[in-house]
């Protein structure tokens, strides 16, 4: 797979059906856990593929526009897949305060994406996000499950380059 395809490969249908079939069963099949197995098709894929929104919608007894109607409302469910790395940055008004629209301005600028892109690469997927809870700390930036704070432009990019390295 060439590197600028690698962030909108969807997965392979019968894995997915397979995957999304099994994630049902575990929840008998119940259309009132469809949150739930959202959250397991995503933990399995990292990212909501097309293939599962069918699956789901015949498995459950829902249709497919139910089934993405949950997943556009939530946006912590990802409808392509993302970068092997994502870094969320803080863009609420008390990380503003702080310096965040210059670091999100910066971010978009070294990564060569604007917020909700992924590098061509796959490595990183760059996203907004409306408070981290760590507004005395900001700007602040959440990359995986580690957040980091008071990143300015140099911090950034010292983040990234670390990034880099350990995925080298």
């Amino acid at each position: 797979m060439a590197a600028d395809e690698a962030h909108t490969d969807q997965g392979d249908a019968p894995e997915v059906a397979d995957t999304v079939r099994a994630l049902c069963a575990d929840f008998d099949n119940r259309p009132e856990a469809l949150i739930e197995i959202l959250h397991g098709t995503q933990a399995a894929f990292g990212f909501v593929p097309d293939a599962a929104v069918e699956v789901l919608g015949t498995t459950l007894n829902l249709t497919r526009a139910d089934v993405h109607g949950v997943i556009s409302f939530y946006h912590d469910f990802e409808r392509e897949k993302p970068g092997r790395h994502v870094l969320k940055v803080c863009r609420a008004e008390s990380c503003q305060a702080s310096g965040s629209n210059a670091l999100a301005r910066h971010a978009e600028g070294a990564l060569g994406v604007p917020f909700g892109g992924t590098t061509v690469d796959g490595e990183f997927t760059l996203k907004a996000v409306y408070c981290l809870g760590n507004c005395a700390l900001g700007p602040s930036v959440l990359i995986g499950e580690t957040l980091h704070a008071r990143v300015d432009a140099a911090k950034f990019d010292d983040l990234v380059a670390g990034l880099r390295e350990a995925t080298a």
